[in-house]
């Protein structure tokens, strides 16, 4: 799954400023006569207090153009800092648009198509039972379907939802879908993609300015060169993967309200990252340390989830749901989990035609419903 969606992976290349000192001004100093430098540097120790005293004002400034650009996060009320207006970044997210548009063109499935009609009756109960919230009856949503193989689902901040097949053939049932788009209109609705510019954009600009310093006491390319390195790495360590992985942790929650209140089982929201997390150690993929991610890990998902569903089976509640029936999804996983183990003990291993155990092959029936719920899965059980 994507972090905040693409806008915030490769859209953000369009805010960067670039953290390198201007070729110019190294040109300009090394072009200069050495008694000149000299008297350049003479004139800075001489005129040092004035020097510091326009740094301290750089700051100062920087710090009232921080507070001054504060806002509040909607329905979380977090503080943020967001410095682009909403006009601008509504023509960035149709550029975003069109770029995809482009690429995904020969793969996007009609309308006409079960698979499309799954994730837009399902899109449209969560908007129709959010539509208390401004921010999700100000957007039109509009339902992109594309087959590709990728677990990935993302909705652009113009309201554009893009689903990949891969992501249908993962989820086991409408709940966990119904969480999953949930949590990616949550990255829309609360503004994620201009939230992350805006950090990324302060950030580098005062990186340039840093870096400028720098160059200003040691003017050597291979130095500029070597401090554009630490710093990029020690930002992208510091704060741009940790502050990723909260936005994430955030669009879980809310995601996980939306659900709520569209009357979905919001408890196999944390059995679907248990899920992955199974397919990844069956498909022998390398576990990477969550810090170098820009996602929380699945099991720590799972868990943060866990902590989150007793209050969404409140909201859940409020909103005068029929009760959940059957048995709790996580535990029915565990079980599922436990047979999986016991069975397999002594065994060779499976078959390759066999099916993946993480992955129910799921239909898509185009009539087939369940009452309170816009469309329903029918699973078929694995051998």
């Amino acid at each position: 799954m994507t972090a905040a969606g693409p806008l915030r992976r490769e859209g953000l290349g369009l805010f960067r400023a670039k953290a390198f000192p201007c070729p110019s001004i190294r040109n300009w100093w090394k072009a200069l006569p050495p008694n000149k430098r000299e008297l350049f540097k003479e004139s800075a120790r001489r005129n040092k207090w004035k020097i510091l005293l326009c740094v301290s004002s750089l700051g100062v400034v920087f710090v009232m153009f921080y507070f001054t650009h504060l806002e509040e996060t909607p329905i979380t009320g977090r503080a943020r800092l967001l410095v682009f207006g909403k006009e601008h970044f509504r023509e960035l997210s149709q550029m975003e648009y069109d770029m995809w548009m482009e690429q995904f063109k020969n793969q996007m499935l009609p309308e006409t198509d079960a698979r499309y009609q799954v994730v837009e009756r399902v899109v449209g109960h969560l908007s129709e039972s959010n539509k208390d919230i401004p921010q999700v009856s100000a957007l039109k949503w509009v339902i992109h379907v594309v087959e590709e193989p990728g677990v990935n689902a993302f909705v652009l901040p113009n309201g554009q939802v893009f689903v990949f097949t891969g992501l249908l053939d993962a989820v086991s049932d409408i709940h966990q879908l119904s969480f999953i788009l949930g949590h990616e209109i949550a990255h829309a609705v609360l503004e994620h993609a201009a939230e992350k510019a805006s950090l990324v954009h302060f950030l580098d600009f005062l990186s340039l300015i840093f870096l400028t310093m720098i160059w200003a006491i040691c003017p050597r390319d291979s130095l500029a060169v070597v401090g554009q390195w630490i710093q990029s790495k020690l930002q992208e360590f510091m704060f741009d993967r940790p502050y990723s992985r909260t936005l994430e942790a955030e669009a879980d929650k809310v995601g996980l309200q939306f659900a709520a209140k569209a009357c979905v089982d919001v408890r196999a929201s944390s059995v679907f990252w248990q899920q992955m997390e199974l397919a990844e150690s069956i498909q022998g993929q390398p576990k990477l340390p969550e810090w170098l991610s820009t996602h929380p890990s699945h099991e720590n998902r799972a868990e943060h989830l866990d902590r989150l569903i007793p209050e969404a089976l409140k909201i859940r509640e409020s909103c005068n749901c029929p009760s959940l029936s059957g048995p709790d999804p996580r535990l029915i996983f565990r079980l599922n989990m436990q047979h999986l183990l016991e069975s397999s003990k002594g065994r060779d291993p499976p078959n390759s035609t066999k099916q993946d155990p993480s992955k129910p092959k799921l239909d898509f029936p185009h009539t087939q419903k369940v009452e309170d719920m816009p469309v329903t899965f029918a699973v078929k059980p694995t051998n």
